[in-house]
Formats: structure tokens, sequence, C-alpha cells
């Protein structure tokens, strides 16, 4: 065990895991087209990702609805669902990514700065939010429940922040998609 209650193995995992997801979608973002998923069925990506991100938000506010409800089954269950939303958006987005050109934000006036703030709040967050998320996961799957709330402190609101603001990035870009 490491002085953080986790064992060295799912350290590792969880090191590897934060620094590889944003590596690669980092990578993605200045190297589109690095995979040749052809057919238009790519250009859906952006719309199911939103809508993965709305119901991550749901399912989160639920999951706290639960737990402060003292259904513990219940949160366990959102919270889940909400993980495996996530992972599946993951998986979503850096195939978009990797198949198709990144799209630019054609809004100006005061909106512009607005769309920035909010999507590199949201790129930097949800860097941060990857290894919070599968800390509290490993806190609740070994049972260690105050090591679990400790870090749920800081993970819940920056991963309900994230889904948020990824529907509202989606829908201040959408209409700049071209295809």
């Amino acid at each position: 065990m490491t002085n953080q209650g986790i064992d060295r193995k799912s350290l590792l995992g969880i090191v590897l895991l934060s620094i590889a997801i944003p590596a690669l979608v980092g990578y993605l973002i200045y190297k589109p087209q690095a995979v040749d998923a052809t057919g238009p069925w790519v250009y859906v990506l952006p719309h199911i990702n939103a809508a993965i991100n709305a119901t991550t938000s749901l399912l989160l506010l639920a999951g706290l609805y639960f737990i402060k409800n003292k259904q513990i089954g219940n949160h366990r269950n959102m919270m889940v669902a909400a993980f495996i939303l996530g992972s599946i958006f993951m998986v979503s987005y850096v195939i978009y990514h990797a198949s198709a050109p990144s799209t630019s934000f054609g809004g100006t006036g005061m909106i512009r700065p607005v769309y920035y703030f909010l999507l590199l709040s949201h790129i930097l967050l949800a860097i941060v939010v990857v290894p919070l998320v599968l800390m509290a996961l490993y806190f609740a799957v070994k049972d260690k429940i105050d090591r679990h709330r400790r870090v749920v402190k800081f993970a819940y609101p920056i991963w309900l922040y994230v889904s948020i603001t990824g529907v509202i990035v989606y829908l201040m870009i959408s209409p700049y998609y071209s295809f």
C-alpha cells in the first residue's frame, strides 16, 4: 500500500491512464485524421457525445440525490452508469478526433471569449478529473468510504462541471460544424 491507500499496481494504472488519455486526445486534436474511419457516421459522434455528457450530468445529479438520501445502492448504480458513459464518451471522442478535422468556433463579439473560457476550463478540468474519478472509483470498490468521500469532495464538482460545460461547448460550436 502507498500512503494514499492505493496499492501500487492500481496506482500505476491510474497514473498511466491519467497521462495516456489526455496525451492521446491532445495528439489527435493536433493531428486530426490519424485514423481512416470512413463514412459519414463519424460526423454523428459530436451529437452523441453531447447526449452522453447531458446524460452523465443527470446521472451525477441523481447520484448526489441518492447518496444524500442514504440510498447507497441507487447512488452506486448512478455513479457506475456515469463512469461507463464517461468511458464510452472517451472512446467516441477519440474516434471522432482521430477521423475528422476540428471545427473552429465562428462566433464573434463577447460570445467568443466566453466560448474559449468555457472550452479551456472544460479541457483543463477534464484532464484533472480523470485521476480523481479513478481514485474515487477505486476507494468505493475497495470499500474505503472515508477516503472515497475525501476524493469525491473534489472529483464530483469537477466532473459535473466538465459534463455540463461539454454540453454548453457543443451547443455553442454546433452551428459551425461543416457536415
